[in-house]
């Protein structure tokens, strides 16, 4: 098991697996939070394709056969869980054999056959809710991975579409959720994207990731994913809603406080 209810689960990594630099910067960051908050329950996460760019010419990452080998350096070195996403069934026994959870996109929460394939590896399943479902659907989507036998199942809010170019999260969600028994988390900083509106990218509003975080621990939320870069302003995406790196710290100490008074 990885989740642990008496730990704030956080999810933490660079948006694009860029280099083994910036890999290894995330990963010593997280070391250190791992001795100076016990209660921090970190999982290690990078994407090894953002398959679904605004634009053609948007970097896409280092593929799967380089991610993995960085991810599994991460694992081995650190003795962090590994999270990626995976995009098409053909990608999920290689992803298994490395990644402690694999993770279904927003975009793919309904697909069946993905869902199904990722499950039956025996691998922790997290899986976002699309910017088009409600939460109450989210039942029926977790209810694939639980058919197809995933070792744990977890289910990740990530704002909902909201006109153009921007997504809102319903505090609600987080009840709503979790009344199917299962972990569930708030994507804090993909929340606070502002999807196309960066001219051929996507832009972000990462002043609202602490708000957004601690209102969702609030309402209920049991973990946290949060995307983090030691230049976000450099990242190759995503770099406006990523948290700097420095911040991360007094952050994640401030979701604490709020995780530990709703706790009692």
């Amino acid at each position: 098991m990885i989740f642990d209810p008496a730990k704030l689960l956080v999810i933490a990594g660079p948006c694009s697996l860029e280099n083994e630099t910036v890999c290894r910067a995330v990963a010593e960051k997280l070391g250190e939070l791992r001795v100076a908050q016990p209660e921090l329950n970190l999982v290690f996460k990078g994407s090894f394709d953002k398959a679904n760019r605004t634009s053609v010419q948007g970097p896409r990452g280092t593929g799967l056969e380089e991610g993995l080998k960085l991810l599994a350096i991460i694992k081995r070195e650190y003795g962090f869980p590994v999270l990626t996403d995976v995009h098409e069934r053909e990608q999920v026994k290689a992803i298994a054999e490395v990644c402690d959870v694999i993770q279904i996109p927003a975009f793919l929460s309904r697909q069946t056959d993905l869902l199904l394939a990722a499950a039956e590896t025996g691998r922790v399943v997290n899986v976002k809710k699309g910017q088009f479902l409600s939460p109450q659907e989210m039942v029926h989507v977790t209810g694939k991975l639980r058919a197809g036998h995933a070792a744990e199942v977890w289910q990740t809010e990530r704002g909902t579409t909201f006109g153009y170019q921007n997504l809102v999260v319903d505090m609600r969600s987080f009840p709503i959720m979790k009344q199917n028994g299962l972990p569930t988390i708030l994507d804090a900083t993909h929340s606070v994207q502002l999807p196309g509106a960066g001219g051929g990218k996507s832009s972000g509003q990462r002043e609202f990731v602490p708000p957004l975080a601690k209102a969702a621990l609030a309402a209920g939320a049991d973990g946290l994913f949060i995307e983090t870069h030691p230049d976000p302003a450099n990242a190759i995406s995503d770099g406006p809603n990523m948290v700097p790196l420095s911040e991360l710290p007094d952050l994640l100490a401030s979701c604490l406080a709020v995780w530990r008074a709703v706790r009692g």
